[in-house]
């Protein structure tokens, strides 16, 4: 099948048709990679948010896991009546 490559802002693309995606199990999001000078696309290999717990668990006990940014910077925000 040829598919034309169309421009999008300083990059190209294609658009890829839903039999392909489907055939894959694409879902969201997809891995891409350059192999032996072919573009392969498959569908995620992982769950999403898959590690995250483990990778938070890390930030605690790194003690990195304060807040970044811990009150509201507004200079009436002690004033305000809720």
């Amino acid at each position: 099948m040829r598919i034309a490559l169309r421009k999008m802002g300083n990059s190209s693309g294609v658009i890829i048709p839903k039999p392909f995606l489907a055939e894959i199990g694409a879902v969201g999001v997809v891995e891409m990679a350059v192999e032996d000078g072919r573009i392969v696309i498959e569908a995620e290999k992982r769950a999403p948010r898959t590690g995250w717990a483990e990778a938070s668990r890390g930030l605690a006990l790194a003690g990195d896991d304060g807040l970044v940014w811990p009150e509201f910077g507004n200079a009436d925000d002690g004033s305000l009546d809720w």
